[in-house]
């Protein structure tokens, strides 16, 4: 969440952020409520001066022999309205922290300000298209012919939306997630958890996936658990709640887990294939920052998740987004789009956020200054290492032959036991 009080002085700077983010957030209603609130403490506050006034004066008359009766059901009428007016401010309160938990974060000043997709910023590319002397299928076309994608059990077993791998198609899967946990885990400094992929609702929250996309995640109905919908989100709480030490900084977190997600409202798009799944595998890296240099580990993540791609040897490129497009709990993001041939497009297969204090807000994370100053807020950041399940389309679709087969990049053949290609 933002920091409230800074919202309540800066009127006009959150109107427009909201603006430029397309959001609806009832700005109006939060600054009054606000007010609303501030104006009852201080009737309380005089209230409870008179109520002390005038205990003082009971003790004081008591003391003289004096009759105390009026003044005494004087100050439990005080005490009356006191309790009243607390009861008030508590139902305002409330309202209060669940509008704080549905704005969403400011834009980094170097994010470009747009209404949608169409106005994020290419930063660069990497890799050229290949160009094939014949006319490239789809991966689910190449999948089934191969025998390792099979769509029409999955929907037996569970509904659209939902796909079996097999053989080699199983194998390639495991093969690239082995692939990108020891690239992390080896080159680039992470530390490989395996989390609960079942999270209680102050979890969800503390990330901002609750309360403002329920709909769009799985929620047991017997217990307060929820599917997670990245690892983002047991990853960014392991230590909520806590303050750490500068020193202990930065804090590089990776895992690999299933993610689950309704994809809500994305019906019509993409409904072959496996690039919109309810279900879907993905490594994630986190990190924890000092304010300072998160906007510097922000570039390495995004460098991290590139370099899968290069040494897979696809071609992608890096959009920043604008912040019509931005998602909800960050402050600045860079999405990798993969070039896909089928479809002669590029599609994306990670983002990766700043989040700055946002998320640290919501869950109560602090560290210590190795100043010894007071204790402030970390930035927390995440980014796709990438979403597994799109890298095995990217993987087929771009290693396509003429014949069907597909060639394994030499990347991942050590992780697929020497097979350098996958044939009917």
């Amino acid at each position: 969440m933002l920091d409230m009080k800074w919202v309540r002085e800066h009127y006009s700077e959150t109107a427009d952020m909201l603006a430029s983010r397309n959001n609806a957030f009832p700005l109006d209603r939060y600054i009054k409520l606000d007010e609303d609130r501030r104006n009852i403490l201080l009737k309380v506050e005089k209230l409870k001066e008179r109520r002390n006034s005038g205990s003082k004066e009971v003790g004081i008359k008591k003391r003289n022999g004096e009759n105390t009766d009026e003044l005494q059901e004087a100050i439990r009428q005080l005490g009356d309205e006191i309790s009243k007016l607390d009861g008030e401010v508590a139902v305002i309160q409330k309202e209060l922290d669940e509008l704080a938990l549905s704005i969403p974060n400011r834009p980094h000043e170097s994010v470009p300000r747009g209404k949608d997709e169409n106005d994020n910023v290419e930063m660069r590319r990497w890799g050229a298209p290949r160009e094939f002397d014949f006319e490239p299928k789809p991966h689910w076309e190449i999948g089934e012919a191969l025998g390792i994608m099979d769509f029409d059990r999955a929907v037996k077993l569970a509904e659209s939306r939902f796909t079996v791998l097999k053989g080699a198609g199983a194998a390639l899967e495991r093969a690239i997630m082995n692939f990108m946990l020891n690239l992390h885990t080896t080159q680039h400094g992470f530390t490989e958890v395996a989390p609960p992929v079942l999270v209680n609702t102050k979890t969800m929250t503390g990330t901002g996936q609750l309360p403002k996309f329920a709909e769009d995640l799985y929620r047991c109905v017997n217990d307060d658990l929820w599917l997670i919908p990245t690892a983002e989100v047991p990853l960014t709480n392991l230590y909520s709640g806590e303050t750490l030490k500068e020193a202990d900084l930065p804090k590089y977190l990776c895992a690999f887990t299933p993610c689950f997600r309704r994809e809500a409202g994305s019906y019509g798009r993409d409904m072959r294939g496996m690039l919109r799944q309810h279900q879907f595998d993905k490594v994630e890296m986190v990190k924890i920052s000092v304010p300072e240099k998160s906007y510097d580990e922000l570039e390495h993540m995004t460098g991290c998740a590139e370099k899968v791609l290069q040494l897979l040897g696809i071609p992608y490129r890096v959009i920043v987004l604008c912040t019509g497009d931005m998602g909800f709990g960050a402050a600045k993001t860079y999405d990798l789009e993969v070039w896909l041939p089928s479809q002669h497009t590029y599609r994306e297969i990670s983002s990766c956020s700043n989040c700055e204090d946002f998320q640290a807000r919501r869950m109560g994370l602090k560290y210590k200054p190795a100043d010894g100053g007071k204790a402030r807020f970390v930035h927390t950041l995440n980014g796709s290492g990438l979403a597994i399940g799109r890298t095995l389309i990217a993987v087929i679709e771009n290693y396509q032959n003429s014949d069907g087969s597909v060639t394994i990049p030499e990347a991942l053949r050590p992780y697929m036991g020497g097979m350098e290609k996958i044939s009917a």
